[in-house]
């Protein structure tokens, strides 16, 4: 067994499995605490490096493509400081953490770990039922469907139609943007339906905003990679990546059906107007929005 504690966290490597836990210091980020431990079977991993620096030094795991559902949902845009996937070790530790990177290194190649992408998750994900509350409200997984609660600062719009209830059936794929603080970020749950017709986070009730505390506002990536665990694999889609809305071609509705979904987005919005809900400039920015994307 091989094993380093840090403040930061700890690594641990029998030989099959580095099990990757993150430390309780206040240094350590709240998305790696609420993630919590994780197993990385030896199969998923494609390399590791200690990266020596004046102060303090870093373990960092690179796993195969396609191997984990975090990687997946989040496309690599976590902050630093979120990332499970490094650990920072200090100076006087520079020694074990090397230790341990060249022993996963040999474990690689005595077991000849392949390096092409995965055509299955090898990490699970995390457990569910999951939930997040957010700047634009609360999300929640329990393996069969999302739910989404609107809070009382979301958008006229979201909050008038009511909780938002999607079934994973009904799903194509989660695509999540970060809040950088800086700039606003996005959990958006493209459905059949919606592949085509997106409308700004703010405005779409299959989308949640995220423009608060990004600390927080990062936990939403939880329920994003528990869901894409548990939508089929992106080596079932041939051709492109997820990131391609081409590949998404097959998911969407005959041209007839956009025709029914427009009207019956439109029809929505119309009862919305009528019972007061949206004022006359909000009913015609929505609507515009609306058919721009159809």
């Amino acid at each position: 067994m091989a094993e380093i504690i840090q403040r930061d966290g700890s690594w641990a490597f029998d030989g099959s499995t580095v099990r990757i836990t993150p430390g309780l210091h206040r240094s350590v980020s709240l998305f790696r605490q609420t993630y919590g431990e994780i197993a990385v079977p030896l199969e998923a991993v494609a390399g590791v490096v200690y990266e020596p620096e004046r102060r303090r030094g870093r373990l960092r795991m690179r796993l195969r493509e396609g191997a984990d559902p975090l990687l997946q949902a989040t496309g690599g845009r976590l902050p630093e400081a979120a990332d499970p996937y490094r650990l920072a070790v200090d100076l006087d530790r520079s020694s074990v953490a090397e230790y341990i990177a060249e022993e996963i290194r040999q474990a690689l190649l005595l077991d000849q770990v392949p390096k092409e992408p995965a055509k299955a998750y090898l990490l699970a994900g995390p457990p569910v039922p999951v939930s997040v509350r957010s700047s634009d409200g609360t999300v929640s997984f329990d393996g069969t469907q999302v739910r989404v609660d609107w809070a009382d600062t979301s958008d006229r719009v979201k909050r008038a139609t009511g909780p938002r209830v999607i079934g994973l059936g009904e799903l194509v794929q989660v695509e999540w943007l970060p809040n950088s603080g800086y700039e606003d970020g996005f959990l958006r749950f493209v459905t059949r339906e919606t592949v085509f017709s997106k409308l700004p986070p703010e405005k779409d009730p299959y989308a949640l905003d995220l423009w608060g505390n990004a600390r927080r506002d990062l936990l939403t990536a939880l329920v994003a990679t528990a869901v894409t665990a548990r939508l089929p694999h992106p080596s079932t889609r041939a051709g492109a990546g997820l990131a391609d809305r081409r590949e998404l071609a097959a998911a969407v509705p005959p041209r007839a059906d956009h025709h029914d979904i427009l009207l019956r987005r439109l029809r929505e919005l119309g009862q919305l107007h009528r019972d007061g809900v949206l004022t006359d400039e909000e009913f015609a920015m929505t609507k515009a929005a609306v058919l721009r994307w159809f």
